[in-house]
């Protein structure tokens, strides 16, 4: 199967860790939410929409309930069109099928717990990638000795949600970081990644279902450590941070989804076309005119589709004071840091890649300053300023969600 995450189809022999779809749900005065994870690179509504209309059948949880977040590996075979590829038929539907079997089993061993939070951090693993280079230029690959500052924040933030039942076993923890997950601690394997990595060996060690949450991390990446630090500094970290959980009163349970437009950009051929081949003929030459092609094959596709419209979701979900808000895209992270300082709850994580992938979501700088990111293809398509609507929209949903 062809391996995600790279601009050509990547392949990968063996496996380390498991690839899962883990679900927890939560159920209180008769409302239940699911928030499951998966490890895959990312899903778009056509892959989606039909798994989420089949758990609300099966299991009476309404759509608007249940958040499916994507935890990024670069370590999975492929479920969607990117770059010079398309979705693995066979394994995409084993996922589908996957995502309804971990709901429906977390539905059947639902028992009475008690909530916990503990806020933590890791400021190791993952950094503002997009670097701006003494060529005005911004980093993506190739070497890195003329990186002259980061263009972005980082965020350590690394939440931990625990529930525990009445003989104080953990049944289900939950904890959200913002880097991309790629990172293997055998090259070559098909893998979890260190996130994935980190939560099975706590699952292990500490009994429950641990799920990991991939937060706003389109602008931040591990540049400098390797798979394996990765996964022991993650996994120290969320122990950490749930040696310090305290329960927390949970007086609500609640979420909305709403659907947002937006259109397929405008694009000038020969900018982009300059833009790719300055960098990657200068960066990346033994690679340079296979993935200049590859970019330009991507934008003659969207060509006929530019100013169209479209429709993704926004999603909010509530338990007691803590709130979880999912957004379609590889997020950047000032986006996501903006939503957190902005929502009316004590405190608000963000999981980018929930329920859809629209691609690459820049903030209006990102966009000003160029690099892969923004440049146009399957990867990122979106106009400029999607990303600050979805902030807008999630923050008016919090507060709505807040009364």
């Amino acid at each position: 199967m062809i391996i995600a995450g790279g601009i050509g189809p990547g392949k990968a022999s063996g496996q380390e860790g498991k690839l899962r779809a883990v679900a927890t749900v939560l159920e209180k005065d008769g409302t239940k939410l699911a928030i499951v994870a998966c490890d895959v690179l990312m899903m778009t509504r056509r892959t989606l929409d039909p798994v989420i209309a089949d758990i609300e059948r099966a299991a009476g949880i309404p759509a608007a309930n249940i958040l499916i977040n994507c935890t990024h590996t670069h370590h999975a075979p492929s479920t969607m069109r990117v770059h010079d590829y398309d979705l693995d038929p066979v394994f995409t539907k084993r996922v589908q099928e996957a995502i309804i079997k971990a709901v429906q089993e977390a539905v059947r061993n639902l028992t009475d717990c008690r909530f916990q939070f503990a806020l933590g951090s890791e400021y190791t693993v993952g950094q503002n990638s997009r670097q701006l280079l003494d060529d005005g230029m911004i980093y993506w690959i190739g070497p890195r000795t003329n990186l002259v500052r980061a263009t972005g924040p980082f965020d350590p933030d690394l939440p931990v949600l625990a529930f525990r039942d009445a003989a104080d076993k953990l049944r289900a923890l939950l904890f959200n970081h913002s880097t991309h997950t790629i990172g293997t601690r055998q090259p070559g394997k098909r893998s979890p990644s260190f996130y994935g990595l980190a939560a099975q060996e706590i699952e292990v060690e500490h009994g429950g279902i641990v799920t990991f949450l991939e937060g706003a991390s389109g602008s931040t990446h591990n540049l400098t450590l390797t798979g394996d630090e990765c996964t022991r500094l993650i996994k120290t970290a969320a122990l950490d941070t749930l040696s310090k959980a305290t329960d927390r009163p949970v007086t609500r349970l609640a979420a909305m989804k709403r659907p947002l437009k937006y259109r397929v950009r405008q694009f000038d051929e020969a900018v982009e076309e300059e833009a790719v081949a300055r960098y990657c003929r200068k960066y990346s030459p033994g690679y340079a005119e296979y993935t200049i092609k590859v970019f330009r094959t991507m934008r003659a596709e969207l060509a006929p589709h530019r100013g169209e419209e479209r429709e993704t979701w926004v999603q909010v979900l509530r338990i007691g004071d803590v709130a979880i808000v999912g957004v379609p895209a590889e997020y950047f992270t000032q986006l996501g840091i903006d939503i957190k300082n902005r929502s009316p709850f004590r405190h608000t994580l963000v999981a980018e890649l929930a329920n859809d992938w629209i691609g690459y979501l820049p903030n209006l700088e990102g966009h000003k300053l160029g690099g892969y990111q923004v440049w146009t293809g399957h990867h990122s398509y979106a106009e400029p300023g999607t990303g600050e609507r979805i902030a807008d929209t999630a923050v008016e949903m919090l507060r709505d969600l807040a009364k």
